[in-house]
């Protein structure tokens, strides 16, 4: 077990993921930024960084047997050496972002400000805190209006008598957006925090505490007042709050206003982790409505933003476009049940993922493992899906995807029974309801479910299509309950009991709900 966990920290280390994320054009950066510094090229910093490039796996005990340094001066040379890589990103014109650009321009105008030259640093500073409220940039804007109050009370100038009011009423204005912003903010993330531990409120009780947690934290506001970024903030509050309280219609609403907050390709491109996001949001809650056509119009214009290159691209955003629209395309042949034709995107993901695992957080592999094991059901391969389903299963890092993990393991159990593996039937029951009683996540739809599950081994050949009906009824009040309906979010229990009843398969009786749903 230490080995296991030795492993997994030797891999997260800061400094081996950030040069492993270096791109051809960044490593060659670096080497000119070493280069001009001048009796660095031969430096202990950039000999480990050398080192480190070609190394597979990170270890400590390579890296100290190569002679480059010392165990005691390991971890400061580290240090140096990461600092030295950021910069030279920092440097580079494909990371010259807007805010770096505002930045660069208040530390010039800080350095003027010290050397006593104040009109010039005035100068500069009003350029960039009109660049900085061109770009949303609110935060750095209010940090320039302050760095002029001061230098105002040392240089008045003489051509405008009104400039203390101005820059006071600025600042005023600036600091109640930014508040604003902050909470909405903050509210955003601990309901999103919320829903990551605890997925989908399960009762009367939790609806409560989310209803009164969400109306106590809103901040008071006039709309009109709200530029693009607090807007955003709003949007998403409510878009978690919808999620969480399952209104999927209401998320929907909301994702859609996300994403129309993003009418130019100037926005898209100062903020396109957050069209990103928004993008996905309105896929996902398209999705979860089965709004069929909606979705694949939405889809297919990301397909073509993405070809077109409308999405600026860097690391951060490559990484993103990989998750939001490969997990994309399974959804749409769940949507469709045309499962078998969704088949050559499980070698593309895995691929990616094995590219992407040094930057890929352990939720969203698992979140893709669950989506193919999924999709290998829906072909009827269940061995191939219980592969997957036992990759989430052996997964120890999940806290926050409880959900996943008991689904993942009721399907197992489906997958397992499909397979006639009957002998391994109880162990399998066994073990996932004391997983679920263990999470304290067991809902009534589970109850129904497991028990049915486990006593359909008992059940004579000729009377089982009786037996299937009877769990379908029972399961079928469910499917609109305003909190057991999201166990048919994760798995479609209700159409795999057709497609057994009607002795069909499980994409059959999906692509038959779908036209009815389209028509």
């Amino acid at each position: 077990m230490s080995k296991i966990i030795t492993s997994v920290n030797q891999q997260n280390d800061a400094l081996f993921v950030l040069i492993k994320s270096l791109t051809k054009s960044e490593k060659r950066q670096f080497n000119l930024y070493v280069g001009r510094l001048g009796g660095n090229i031969d430096a202990k910093f950039f000999s480990l960084f050398k080192f480190l490039e070609k190394l597979k796996v990170y270890d400590e005990k390579v890296i100290i047997g190569s002679g480059i340094v010392s165990k005691q001066q390991l971890s400061n040379l580290k240090a140096h050496l990461y600092k030295q890589i950021l910069i030279s990103l920092r440097l580079n014109p494909a990371h010259k972002n807007v805010r770096i650009q505002i930045r660069e321009q208040l530390d010039f105008a800080t350095v003027l400000y010290q050397k006593g030259l104040y009109k010039q640093s005035l100068k500069l500073l009003e350029k960039a805190k009109n660049m900085a409220l061109d770009n949303e940039e609110k935060n750095i804007a209010y940090e320039i209006v302050e760095l002029e109050k001061v230098i105002e009370t040392q240089y008045i100038t003489r051509s405008i008598s009104t400039r203390a009011d101005q820059l006071s009423v600025q600042a005023k204005e600036l600091s109640q957006q930014n508040v604003i912003a902050s909470k909405l903010s903050n509210l955003s993330l601990q309901l999103y925090s919320h829903l990551l531990q605890n997925g989908y409120v399960k009762n009367e009780e939790e609806l409560l505490f989310v209803e009164k947690y969400f109306n106590s934290k809103m901040p008071k506001y006039k709309y009109q007042n709200l530029g693009f970024r607090e807007k955003l903030w709003l949007y998403k509050a409510h878009l978690w709050h919808s999620f969480l309280i399952q209104d999927f219609l209401l998320s929907y609403k909301y994702a859609k206003k996300c994403v129309d907050l993003f009418d130019n390709s100037k926005l898209i491109n100062l903020h396109p982790v957050f069209y990103l996001k928004s993008k996905n949001y309105l896929l996902e809650a398209s999705f979860l409505v089965k709004k069929t056509s909606t979705f694949k119009e939405e889809l297919a214009a990301f397909e073509t933003e993405i070809e077109n290159k409308e999405i600026p691209l860097n690391t951060n955003t490559e990484l993103l476009i990989f998750l939001y629209f490969y997990s994309n395309k399974l959804h749409l042949h769940f949507l469709e049940g045309t499962f078998e034709q969704g088949e050559y995107l499980v070698e593309i993901i895995n691929d990616k993922i094995e590219k992407y695992k040094n930057r890929l957080d352990n939720h969203y592999v698992v979140l893709l493992y669950y989506k193919i094991a999924c999709l290998y059901f829906g072909m009827g391969e269940n061995r191939l899906c219980i592969a997957y389903l036992q990759k989430i299963i052996k997964s120890k890092n999940l806290s926050s995807a409880e959900d996943l993990q008991c689904f993942a393991r009721i399907l197992n159990l489906i997958a397992h029974y499909e397979c006639g593996l009957d002998y391994d039937l109880e162990r399998q029951f066994v073990d996932t309801y004391k997983f679920l009683l263990k999470m304290e996540n067991l809902q009534e739809v589970q109850k129904v479910f497991l028990t049915s599950i486990r006593d359909l081994s008992d059940v004579f050949p000729h009377e089982i299509k009786n037996e299937f009906k009877k769990i379908h009824a029972k399961l079928k009040v469910f499917e609109n309950h305003p909190y057991e309906k999201r166990a048919f979010l994760y798995l479609d229990i209700l159409s795999w009991l057709e497609s057994k009843i009607e002795n069909k398969t499980i994409a059959t009786i999906i692509k038959e709900k779908s036209k009815l749903i389209s028509k």
